[in-house]
């Protein structure tokens, strides 16, 4: 039986849509037209999670709103794409084409239902004119009441008065220090204080939201942000609602009870009235109890548990995905959230939301900072991780079955993924890593009055043998 793999490379669309693509040119991707991330807390954007953000000029968005997306810059990497050149920006694609007969990501967004329809109308155009992306994510600001450890002030409030009042973390690479957001002109715009890209936002909403496909609102916590609110108004009294779009929330669902009363209301308000396509709720949490609190600093796992079951139970339609970024912390625990998850699917799963299933466990492997890997925890370590992808497995759906009440293939997959990574070890580097989570968590522990050791005795030998290191 082939493996997911061959299935992939076997894929008539992927087969096809490699093939038009390569037909305008080798660096040809249609995600650079039609999806966005947008960060206007600091004013960046990308169009893929490969290369690295850049800022927008504001200058530009003065003139033109749809600037958040269409920047010059942009547009001088589409007229390459255009003309069969390859983006230096975008090497994760190329190296992937170049050294394997594997679809690199530029293939598989280019498939995806927010791309392929617009193909012609992309290759026809001029490379100078603007586009509405059809796949938005957004960041209205860095508000946020957690500061996980592999977080920043980028993206977390508390992140930032931590390190305005504490400085940088002091590992070689100095975790979280001012200078590096300073030179990457990443500095946000803090949530209290006018700021040019939300403005330039709102007066290009009523333009984007109509060719929307998918939109999804990210932070930050975004509940904690008004204009969240402003959209889910928005959404609620547009008298021509955009019915087919897919909408989603991240939230980390450490809120209050009137708030995720008031999330619910608007919910159903949305949902009764079918106002879109599909509701997803993104959270995150990285294992279980305790040692998920220490990692995300802020979490009350309780109050999170009890806020997931909540709305799963007032909100019948809606999906929830658990985006769990797997580090070297959550290895101990794991497998109790691998279970918890799998009661969530059995109690709230039916045929009224997307798929049948009401959660999915999306298993992340945390790649940055590189002293919080998988990577870094000695082979003694590691078992543990292979005996939770068995646990996946047995908990797994049954192929014959429709009703996803147990774990996907690609859940299992992921967590499988996560497995081989962790044996792939670049060995260079592995003691200055180590040195790395020595300090970073014993200096955690000093200022936010946590005790490794105590919270993770799985892992007290190893953090001795990083102290000794250091």
């Amino acid at each position: 039986m082939a493996g997911y793999n061959d299935q992939v490379k076997e894929n008539p669309i992927f087969r096809e849509t490699k093939e038009s693509l390569d037909k305008i040119g080798k660096g040809m991707c249609l995600a650079k037209w039609t999806q966005v991330t947008l960060q206007l807390q600091t004013g960046h954007n990308h169009s893929c999670h490969h290369p690295r953000t850049h800022k927008i000029s504001e200058k530009e968005i003065k003139r033109n709103p749809s600037a958040l997306h269409n920047t010059q810059y942009k547009k001088l990497r589409r007229r390459e794409m255009l003309t069969d050149k390859r983006p230096v920006e975008c090497d994760y694609c190329w190296n992937v084409e170049d050294n394997s007969d594997r679809f690199s990501d530029r293939t598989f967004k280019s498939a995806e239902s927010w791309s392929k329809p617009h193909y012609d109308e992309i290759v026809n155009a001029d490379w100078r004119q603007d586009f509405n992306p059809r796949y938005v994510e957004v960041a209205f600001s860095n508000a946020c009441n957690f500061k996980c450890s592999y977080c920043g002030p980028p993206y977390s409030s508390t992140w930032m008065n931590e390190i305005k009042t504490h400085g940088a973390y002091p590992t070689t690479d100095k975790f979280n220090s001012m200078e590096g957001m300073i030179a990457e002109n990443k500095v946000p715009i803090l949530h209290k204080d006018p700021n040019p890209y939300v403005d330039a936002f709102w007066k290009w909403w009523p333009d984007l939201y109509r060719d929307l496909h998918t939109f999804r609102i990210t932070g930050g916590e975004p509940m904690l942000a008004k204009d969240t609110w402003k959209v889910l108004d928005y959404i609620i009294d547009e008298p021509n609602p955009n019915k087919d779009l897919n909408f989603a929330i991240n939230s980390n669902l450490g809120l209050e009870d009137n708030m995720i009363d008031k999330l619910i209301d608007k919910i159903n308000k949305i949902e009764d009235e079918n106002r879109v396509k599909e509701f997803v709720i993104f959270t995150s949490v990285d294992t279980w109890g305790e040692q998920a609190e220490y990692i995300r600093n802020g979490l009350e796992f309780n109050r999170f548990w009890d806020n997931m079951n909540k709305i799963l139970e007032k909100c019948p339609r809606v999906n929830l995905t658990i985006m769990s970024t797997y580090n070297a912390l959550s290895v101990p625990n794991y497998d109790k959230l691998i279970k918890g998850v799998y009661d969530l699917k059995q109690t709230y799963g039916s045929d009224d939301r997307y798929w049948n299933s009401a959660v999915f466990l999306d298993s992340s492997y945390l790649r940055y900072p590189s002293h919080q890997t998988v990577q870094i925890l000695p082979d003694y370590i590691k078992p543990l991780i292979y005996k939770q992808t068995q646990l996946t497995e047995y908990m797994a759906t049954p192929n014959f079955e429709t009703r996803l009440i147990g774990y996907s293939d690609i859940e299992v997959q992921k967590i499988k993924r996560i497995y081989d990574w962790s044996l792939s070890v670049k060995e260079e580097n592995l003691t200055e890593q180590r040195q790395n989570f020595y300090r970073m968590f014993s200096e955690h522990d000093k200022r936010r009055g946590t005790d490794f050791c105590k919270t993770f005795p799985e892992l007290e030998k190893f953090f001795m043998e990083c102290k000794d290191l250091c």
